[in-house]
């Protein structure tokens, strides 16, 4: 009995290896759309050509008459100039408000996991609110962020953390771990599986 608490104390020290916060990446203030992503625009007295559009493969909105304007990869201000531009075609002096809404994933221990597609400024934290929070076995203190290539991971905990307010990109990737225990994930196992070496030995045993 001993000899299986060492060993069971052993497989816990590797299973369990420290978390390095990881630094987070240079903020992008020149938020670009991507396929996927979803846009409000507001035309002042035009409700014809307002509302919640998605950008499509072509990188131009899904819209009769807005698909013909190409405005995914470039920064925000750039769409906000061609779509005012196209709609003079229409009034001579359009008013327009456009917001983009970031094609984001939270998923993993969360109450509601989904692709969600949210507005710029919304921070890592607020996303994973947005998704309903964490569940019961939720880890904030592990909260892995893919983007543009690479994981980060996140201990989302303090609220002095940078990653707290950090606003997500399009794309983005959030997934809440789930906490780990000792008894559920290492010893009960283990101990089931020495339970089963042992019921198999006694078979053999017994012939």
């Amino acid at each position: 009995m001993r000899s299986l608490l060492l060993a069971v104390l052993c497989c816990a020290a590797v299973a369990v290896p420290s978390l390095a916060q990881d630094a987070p990446p240079p903020s992008d203030t020149n938020t670009v759309l991507h396929p996927g992503d979803e846009v409000r625009v507001t035309v002042w007295r035009n409700a014809e050509m307002s509302g919640d559009f998605l950008v499509g493969v072509n990188g131009a909105l899904l819209h009769p008459l807005y698909q013909e304007v190409p405005i995914a990869g470039v920064p925000m201000q750039e769409v906000d100039n061609r779509l005012r531009k196209f709609l003079t075609k229409y009034e001579s002096d359009p008013q327009i408000v456009v917001i983009p809404l970031l094609h984001t994933t939270v998923a993993g221990e969360v109450s509601k996991p989904s692709l969600y597609n949210l507005p710029r400024g919304t921070s890592v934290g607020e996303a994973i609110a947005l998704a309903g929070g964490p569940t019961q076995y939720g880890n904030l203190g592990k909260v892995l962020l893919f983007r543009a290539g690479r994981e980060y991971k996140i201990d989302l905990r303090s609220p002095l953390n940078e990653w707290t307010s950090r606003p997500i990109e399009s794309g983005d990737q959030i997934i809440v771990t789930r906490h780990s225990s000792f008894f559920r994930d290492i010893f009960f196992p283990l101990v089931g599986l020495v339970g089963s070496a042992a019921a198999i030995v006694n078979v053999i045993r017994t012939k």
